[in-house]
């Protein structure tokens, strides 16, 4: 676990429906924080949803235009900002990125399990319009092999745990609020 008193930010990631967002907002809100989420700040630069870059433009193309967010948003955490930040899912795949979450915050990761996962994907009406296939299957039937293989991405990167597959919200953002102050201790 690192332990430096200088970071600003809380970077929150974690597989999609992990709570990243939900969470992160009312993280932000008991800390007196600005939230900020990483795609929408892609969805707002390039006008167009996510699953259209990746349909339009391919991975390639969104995980540049990601790893530009994330740039953006650690140059705001270097001028005093202090914020709470969901990223996405796939955050993790540069080491660049990892790199930028860790020197300029802690980095959390919002773990559940696959089913827990594969659960609110198909209750997220907008999550198929919104998030990408990223294997040419549905998101559901995607999530095991997607996470198998990230899974070493975000236990490398986190500074600190918290499960999220029996939380709701406000106990996930609660848990979160409990790591942090760990992590400052």
């Amino acid at each position: 676990m690192k332990k430096e008193q200088d970071k600003s930010a809380i970077y929150l990631v974690g597989y999609r429906a992990s709570g990243k967002t939900s969470a992160g907002r009312a993280v932000a809100s008991e800390l007196s924080r600005l939230f900020v989420d990483t795609d929408r700040l892609v969805e707002e630069s390039e006008g167009r949803a996510i699953a259209s870059i990746f349909a339009e433009s391919g991975e390639p193309v969104f995980r540049r235009l990601e790893s530009e967010a994330l740039a953006a948003v650690g140059a705001r955490v270097l001028k005093g900002e202090r914020l709470v930040v969901a990223t996405g899912g796939g955050i993790v795949l540069s080491r660049e990125n990892v790199e930028r979450m860790s020197s300029t915050g802690y980095v959390v990761w919002l773990r559940a399990p696959a089913s827990v996962l594969q659960d609110r994907i198909e209750r997220d009406p907008a999550s198929a319009r919104t998030r990408p296939a990223l294997s040419g299957e549905s998101a559901v039937a995607e999530v095991e092999e997607v996470l198998e293989q990230r899974y070493p991405l975000y236990e490398a990167a986190a500074d600190c745990v918290v499960d999220t597959g029996d939380f709701d919200e406000a106990q996930v953002c609660g848990a979160v609020l409990e790591a942090i102050t760990e992590l400052l201790k």
